[in-house]
């Protein structure tokens, strides 16, 4: 039997191409390069770490192929070339398999963001089948205010070398026929992998949530509407924040097509092109797609793929960040049938298990002060799948013991969670060096951004915590803020930093932590 490239472990056609046209094009060849040439290529979403794991997933297919013969890799022995272990197996996946591989938990978060009315929450729809403005008042306003959340597995078929996902597989599946089968050849489908959506919120009001949710994503689609001038306000502000969040796997989705002629759809194309030059958007894809009638999907999907890789976690002591927390009694149930409070979010390091202790930072505030939480997880969850532990990647619930009124109505976002001492002090004030733009972002107007000033009180957005910092002290190459409230930050998180112009917050920069113990 011949293998291809694209029989490789994450290597899709577009990458296998590109290979090819490099002189790379067979599987022994890519076994025996090194990970630094494989990354001059300068493909899409190839970097080092990615290089060794398709040469790893090359070596691990020849072994497979022919168990005698081990190919050489510039002189150095298999095992000692062989640093991870293969990520994905490519040999067709059983549908039995399938089912289980379905359960386990998302490896990573990719946000939707851009202007209101973009079609974000709409796409998320047609790839999951889920409307993530849950709310009431996000459905009578039509608008997202929360940050939305839904979880999407992705399948491949090999024979028409199509991505799609799980929920449009069994949209498309007939009435008595097996799960699992392309709809168009009736091939087995091939598991790829489960992410979780971050749908953040575009209207200009609701910045900080946005900021908030861009502190969870791994990677992120910025939506642009055909049907409107680009750039509009946000879409400026949302790619500014990507840029401070450091998000640099971005594809670009020029959605309503459908609304536009093929001169004006062109004609904005132009404007995406012009807008994104020299941003850290500027050598994204722009994918054109409608999302109403779910034009061009399998393209977002090949591309998640292609330039959203899974992404890798550092071990450590387990810390996570909450984005929302809820209480999930119905009103009038019986007291001894009351669930503890659930918090939402992602899993920043380490590992957790069902049945271990955690402490909650600041936690609640008693007068003046604030006094750590402590809880224990009776349960973890992502979507409708129940897990043992949790670990980086994806969304996910909580289940603690924790009093349901504490959590209640999003109380505890932008908390942070670990096990008991192990989590970073609670901050009052804050050291920080501040960089601002030259533009305030998000404005109808490109006003310039002036220095902050003494008693000047700004917004600050770390992780998902807000909270008020006021200037104390303006020294010579960093500033002082009182914070109010008191936030526990992640380790190394970046502070988005806005203040009030023409009464609404507009970011205006971001500042990066001075540590002088």
């Amino acid at each position: 039997m011949s293998y291809d490239l694209t029989d490789i472990g994450g290597i899709g056609k577009a990458t296998a191409e590109k290979m090819k046209a490099a002189g790379i094009d067979s599987i022994e060849k890519l076994a025996r390069i090194k990970p630094d040439d494989l990354t001059k290529l300068k493909i899409k979403g190839v970097g080092k770490t990615t290089a060794q794991k398709y040469i790893d997933n090359a070596l691990q297919l020849l072994e497979e192929i022919s168990p005698q013969e081990e190919p050489k890799s510039e002189g150095k022995a298999i095992s000692e070339v062989k640093t991870k272990p293969i990520s994905k197996p490519k040999p067709k996946t059983e549908a039995s398999n399938i089912k289980e591989l379905i359960k386990q938990q998302a490896e990573c978060n990719i946000g939707l963001v851009g202007h209101v009315d973009h079609g974000k929450t709409t796409l998320v729809k047609a790839l999951t089948g889920d409307w993530t403005d849950r709310h009431s008042e996000e459905q009578e306003r039509g608008i997202s205010i929360k940050l939305g959340y839904s979880n999407a597995t992705i399948l491949y078929c090999p024979a028409c070398d199509e991505f799609l996902t799980y929920y449009l597989a069994e949209k498309a599946r007939e009435n008595g026929q097996p799960r699992f089968l392309c709809p168009k050849c009736k091939e087995q489908l091939e598991f790829r992998r489960n992410i979780s959506f971050v749908d953040a919120p575009g209207h200009e009001i609701l910045m900080a949530t946005m900021l908030s949710g861009a502190s969870l994503m791994d990677g992120a689609c910025l939506l642009i509407a055909a049907d409107e001038v680009c750039p509009q306000p946000q879409t400026r502000e949302h790619l500014e924040a990507l840029h401070i969040a450091s998000i640099e796997n971005i594809i670009i989705l020029q959605n309503k097509i459908d609304a536009v002629s093929r001169e004006q759809a062109m004609e904005n194309y132009q404007q995406i092109k012009e807008f994104i030059k020299g941003t850290i958007a500027e050598n994204a894809p722009i994918i054109p797609i409608s999302a109403v009638f779910g034009a061009n999907i399998g393209l977002i999907l090949r591309a998640f793929e292609e330039i959203i890789p899974t992404p890798e976690f550092s071990e450590g002591d387990f810390q996570f960040l909450i984005a929302r927390s809820f209480d999930i009694n119905r009103p009038g149930k019986e007291i001894i049938d009351l669930k503890g409070g659930v918090i939402g979010g992602s899993v920043l390091k380490g590992k957790i298990n069902v049945g271990e202790q955690i402490e909650i930072r600041p936690g609640l505030r008693i007068k003046d002060n604030y006094t750590p939480l402590k809880s224990t997880v009776v349960s973890i969850s992502q979507g409708s799948n129940l897990l043992d532990n949790a670990k980086p990647g994806g969304l996910i619930g909580l289940g603690t013991k924790l009093d349901p009124a504490l959590t209640k109505g999003d109380h505890l976002i932008g908390h942070l969670v670990g096990k008991p001492g192990t989590l970073p002090d609670v901050l009052d004030e804050v050291e920080l060096k501040i960089n601002l733009l030259d533009r305030v972002i998000g404005s109808e107007q490109m006003l310039r951004v002036h220095s902050v000033k003494h008693n000047e009180k700004l917004l600050l957005v770390v992780g998902t915590e807000k909270t008020g910092g006021t200037v104390t002290k303006i020294l010579k190459n960093s500033v002082i803020l009182k914070l109010n409230p008191p936030i526990c930050p992640p380790e190394n998180f970046i502070y988005a930093i806005s203040r009030i112009i023409n009464r609404r917050y507009r970011l205006i920069g971001y500042g990066e932590v001075i540590d002088r113990s």
